[in-house]
């Protein structure tokens, strides 16, 4: 029989309408249009679509992260861990402190960048001012396919990112479980000596990239001694040595440094070491009583000298914005005669006019650095000193606000380093026996191996080879080290000679600051993983 039109039409829409739902079946067999394995990558600011890429995941290794330096906690957990896909962003809050270290993260694993929840395959940056990570420690979760990095302040944060940046390197991502890392020690450094032989912008900030791959986080800065003094200065421009750093780029390095959550501590070092200021000064050149000049050293009797170097001092206090300030203090020529009283009359008067009648030319030295470092103090910072600057005994002593960057027991008077711990003065760790990379090897210096650091030194072995009595060795009384270039004979060896001798000694450095414990890879193992990681 016929049938009417309307009811052909009628059953045509039914079979297309079947035909529909068939290959929906098909496609997604639970039927639900929110199943996860529909989720489709979406741009920064988009709402998630669903849970999940519709390309599967890439899984992560089985292997716990290798890094440099070494995390000191991973729990593995079971799971396909993590690594990173077309799909990967970078999440964090678009209004909290973490966006920096997102961008710089997401710019190395050429991620994306988002701001909405995190899915499978996503990185989020979290901060919490309440978890106990420390302010350089952080936590780094590897759980469904997503990774998570939470600390308490941004330098913790900042390191998580190197360290998941580190693994994708050397293992193509991360396996499942937690990691917990932090330092043992606040301060990890280098140092370098710009006075005697200048270093360019681009090569030092070549080198804050190098620290900030290993999360070293100070980089002190010599520039200024007897060869020249090597940054721009308002206040004595007579003083600059033709070729020096300017302030801008002076504030491009600290803006670089910052960004890598490294402090930048300047060095003006007096009353020794000051021989290019002495230059454009010559009447506050020290002279002894038969009228010779005393190489470095100005004359500590002399207010105008004293003026001089607090304008140096508070003109850097304000163009560096550290905590700290070094005033240095070491090997003042003076002091350095078998009998200074009698070699440096003035200096002797001066002494027993300020502090009596006892006083020697070593409580004038004394008298002169604690001045220096109420300067310090007074515009706002710690100051830090070399050992040597430390003296003993007299009717002077050196105030107690300060940190003790110990780096010789060659001095005059020389002491262990437990007496100025017992003293009350915390230590940074020089020790020149490890830590000095010395160009052209003079005065019995030979430069210094990582394997050497890597294998024999700890932050505790502060002089020597021996390390600090137990109740010392520890974070409170030992606050760190630096490595540290000295350029006695700069003509010995080129930049990029320096820049290729040092690579290892900060590796091992760093390592050692990070997690002094003997380390479970050997000199060997470590160099082949540093080589692949660190970039």
């Amino acid at each position: 029989m016929r049938q009417a039109p309307w009811r052909i039409f009628a059953l045509a829409g039914a079979a297309a309408v079947i035909a529909v739902a068939l290959l929906l079946t098909v496609t997604n067999p639970t039927g639900d249009p929110q199943d996860s394995s529909a989720r489709q990558p979406r741009g920064a600011g988009e709402s998630p679509i669903a849970e999940s890429p519709a390309t599967p995941l890439p899984t992560g290794p089985s292997e716990a992260p290798q890094t440099v330096p070494a995390v000191r906690s991973f729990e593995p957990a079971p799971g396909p861990g993590w690594a990173p896909a077309d799909s990967t962003r970078v999440v964090t809050d678009p209004d909290g402190p973490l966006t920096d270290e997102a961008d710089r993260l997401a710019d190395e694993l050429s991620a994306d960048r988002a701001d909405d929840d995190p899915g499978p395959g996503d990185i989020e940056l979290v901060l919490d001012e309440d978890a106990d990570t420390g302010r350089e420690g952080y936590r780094l979760v590897t759980e469904d396919q997503r990774v998570t990095i939470t600390a308490a302040d941004q330098a913790g944060a900042f390191y998580g990112t190197v360290t998941l940046g580190q693994a994708v390197r050397g293992q193509g991502g991360i396996a499942q479980g937690t990691v917990e890392d932090r330092p043992d020690r606040p301060q990890r450094g280098f140092s370098l000596d710009t006075a005697r032989k200048s270093f360019d912008a681009d090569w030092i900030e070549q080198r804050l990239h190098e620290m900030a791959q290993l999360k070293l986080n100070q980089f002190q800065l010599h520039f200024s001694d007897d060869q020249g003094f090597r940054v721009e200065s308002e206040s004595h421009p007579e003083v600059v040595s033709d070729d020096h750093l300017t302030k801008d780029e002076v504030r491009d390095i600290i803006r670089l440094a910052q960004s890598l959550h490294i402090d930048v501590i300047p060095e003006i070092d007096s009353p020794g070491h000051l021989g290019a200021v002495l230059a454009a000064h010559p009447d506050l050149q020290l002279h002894a009583s038969d009228g010779s000049a005393t190489s470095g050293a100005i004359d500590i009797s002399d207010p105008e000298a004293a003026e001089i170097v607090d304008d140096l001092l508070r003109e850097y206090a304000d163009l560096f914005p550290s905590d700290y300030l070094h005033l240095g203090g070491d090997e003042y020529a003076a002091l350095y005669k078998s009998d200074p009283e009698a070699s440096y009359p003035d200096l002797a008067a001066a002494a027993r006019e300020r502090f009596g009648d006892d006083a020697t030319v070593t409580d004038l030295a004394t008298g002169w650095l604690n001045d220096r470092a109420d300067t310090a103090r007074d515009a706002g910072k710690t100051p830090q000193v070399w050992n040597d600057g430390m003296h003993a005994g007299g009717e002077a002593q050196p105030d107690q606000d300060r940190e003790v960057t110990y780096w010789t027991g060659r001095e005059l008077g020389a002491r262990e380093p437990v007496e100025y711990l017992e003293g009350g003065w915390p230590l940074v760790n020089m020790n020149s026996e490890y830590l000095y990379y010395v160009l052209g090897e003079p005065n019995e210096f030979t430069y210094p191996t990582g394997e050497r650091i890597y294998d024999e030194w700890t932050p505790d072995v502060v002089r020597g080879s021996e390390p600090v009595p137990e109740e010392f060795a520890n974070a409170e009384h030992v606050l760190g080290g630096r490595f540290a270039v000295w350029c006695d004979l700069a003509d010995a060896q080129t930049q990029q000679e320096v820049a290729e001798g040092i690579v290892n000694p900060l590796r091992a450095v760093a390592q050692k600051l990070w997690d002094p414990a003997e380390p479970e890879l050997d000199w060997g193992q470590f160099v082949e993983l540093a080589d692949r990681v660190t970039g």
